[in-house]
């Protein structure tokens, strides 16, 4: 079974094998802004009539048959059979349900591709085709900025992801659902600057448009304003293993 506790020792295995620090820290959306603490947010779940079937009052879904991780450059991420992302190529995703389910796994798997790890070839188009919002221009300059900074330190050619990942995506919190709109707070565990382990949990807001869910791009472009660190997973419900 493919459970949290492993994908965290895997994790821990790849991070003694990282070689440049600053591409170790910053792989994840929730990982590179751990150093900005706020007060864990504590909003209730809103449901509509139609989310009822599919959430409880704790935030949760239900995954059902045909849940697993798929392996992106080093960072596993939640795949469903039922509610997405349908299509996976080239490290690009989409194609999710109008769902619960659907809003969970979007934010996760698109929110993680925005980052600048991965090199233009993955985070432009996402952002250009699955990121919405008046700040999605401002996220995709500072990508740009980014990137250039980290393939400089890690030494790889013009284009090219700039190192795999070293984090785990933990646990999750459906803050608020409705048919064409979500929050959804993800928790993932990565390293932080001085090498320990950090929890953080990112604010992500997914909407419905032209016939998938599009992440809403966070206040100033970055993620740093919706982030914050938490010391342990309480108040969240763990991703489940391979099913």
């Amino acid at each position: 079974m493919f459970t949290y506790a492993a994908r965290r020792r895997r994790w821990r295995r790849r991070r003694r094998l990282a070689v440049l620090a600053a591409v170790a820290i910053a792989v994840t959306v929730a990982a590179q802004h751990a150093a900005h603490p706020q007060q864990p947010d504590g909003t209730p779940v809103s449901r509509s009539a139609s989310a009822a079937p599919s959430t409880t009052s704790t935030g949760r879904v239900r995954f059902g048959p045909g849940f697993r991780w798929f392996d992106f450059y080093g960072i596993n991420l939640p795949v469903s059979a039922a509610a997405g992302p349908r299509r996976i190529h080239n490290g690009l995703s989409g194609g999710f349900t109008d769902t619960p389910l659907g809003a969970v796994l979007a934010a996760v798997n698109i929110a993680v591709r925005t980052s600048a790890q991965w090199g233009p070839r993955i985070y432009r188009p996402t952002i250009n085709h699955h990121v919405v919002g008046p700040a999605a221009g401002i996220l995709l300059a500072a990508d740009n900025r980014k990137y250039a900074a980290l393939r400089a330190a890690a030494h790889v050619a013009p284009g090219q992801p700039a190192g795999r990942g070293y984090a785990v995506e933990a646990a999750y919190r459906l803050v608020r659902y409705t048919p064409g709109s979500a929050t959804v707070a993800v928790v993932s565990e990565g390293p932080s600057g001085n090498g320990t382990a950090v929890l953080a949990v990112t604010r992500i807001r997914v909407r419905w448009q032209r016939g998938d869910w599009r992440v809403v791009a966070p206040p100033g472009g970055t993620w740093s304003s919706s982030a914050t660190t938490v010391a342990s997973l309480s108040g969240y419900t763990s991703f489940p293993s391979e099913g």
